[in-house]
């Protein structure tokens, strides 16, 4: 019986804040503790005329009632095996090398590759409720094992880019509208790898030094259906609009452990977007989740995808709970 009601009481709690399960962004809430979340998802867009594709496989489970944790594994078609021909290279005049960057082919078939662990914990520290709306604030850091070939500037923890970094979410729900607005930082680490000759001589050992970042994205969520809650078992449909800026520095190449590279393309230069990313979710018996969304740019563009990017995600949390 306990378990009943356990169980109604989490899943009441998860349909009453659905609009505030974003599918582009994290809530200040966090997972109810011994609560068990699975979350599949994957992103596509068309880069020249192939499609690259992410798929992650992410674990969530509430650790303590105001402290839940997130482990992620990813896999990708977005990079080679070694840096592409022309991201860095040298020609020689007489006995002086000159160094250059440039911009590489787009549209390259590269094989999918697993890109590595990225793990994410969540504080929630300030709770408010009150008649039809809750405050909710939540520190969260998030560090990344992912060690690829990525050739953008753009920082990226979950699939280009090792590092760390943290931040800060605020989420206020009123009624059937929910406001997110998420800060923070990444720090990534640097990648080793290798550049095509370009004269057909032996693979260049290349380091590329990644631009630190600033995120800040602010996200909308409104509750369609059902207008007045009857019981747990009925469909929940909720519109979002998020908005997903980032601003990050310029990257560094080093070829041959001490040749550093003059930085001359955009992909590899500072730069900062917003995109806009509208989105649809149903929610089934207030567990089984499935969100949809399409990103655009809004404000210049990221130059580590192509546009519109296409999110398709599917979640089901579990309860386990004591006798």
């Amino acid at each position: 019986m306990k378990k009943v009601i356990l169980f109604v009481f989490l899943s009441g709690s998860i349909a009453l804040r659905a609009q505030e399960l974003f599918p582009d962004n994290e809530p200040a809430s966090t997972v109810p503790k011994g609560v068990l979340g699975v979350r599949v998802f994957d992103e596509t867009y068309k880069e020249v005329n192939l499609l690259r594709n992410l798929g992650v496989l992410r674990i969530m489970y509430g650790l303590l009632p105001k402290l839940s944790i997130t482990g992620s594994v990813s896999m990708s078609n977005h990079h080679d095996v070694n840096f592409p021909p022309n991201l860095a290279y040298h020609t020689h005049n007489g006995n002086q090398s000159q160094y250059y960057s440039g911009n590489f082919q787009r549209g390259v078939e590269y094989p999918y590759l697993y890109n590595g662990i990225y793990l994410y914990a969540k504080y929630r520290f300030i709770t408010h409720d009150a008649d039809d709306k809750h405050t909710r604030v939540a520190a969260y850091a998030e560090w990344s094992n992912v060690n690829v070939a990525h050739d953008e500037a753009e920082p990226d923890l979950l699939d280009d880019t090792k590092g760390y970094g943290g931040g800060l979410i605020i989420t206020e729900l009123i009624n059937r509208l929910a406001i997110s607005l998420t800060s923070g930082i990444i720090i990534p680490g640097k990648y080793n790898g290798l550049s095509p000759d370009i004269y057909g001589g032996p693979m260049v050992p290349t380091e590329l030094s990644y631009g630190k970042a600033v995120k800040y994205n602010l996200s909308f969520g409104y509750l369609i259906y059902p207008s007045v809650y009857k019981d747990y078992n009925q469909l929940n449909i909720n519109g979002y609009v998020e908005f997903l800026g980032k601003s990050y520095e310029e990257a560094k190449i080093v070829q041959y452990g001490d040749k550093i590279v003059p930085i001359q393309t955009p992909l590899l230069q500072s730069g900062s977007y917003v995109d806009i990313s509208p989105g649809i979710q149903a929610i089934f018996k207030s567990n089984l989740r499935i969100d949809l969304s399409v990103e655009f740019p809004m404000i210049n563009q990221s130059y580590a995808h192509f546009y519109p990017v296409y999110m398709l995600g599917i979640q089901r949390y579990f309860y386990f709970v004591k006798k």
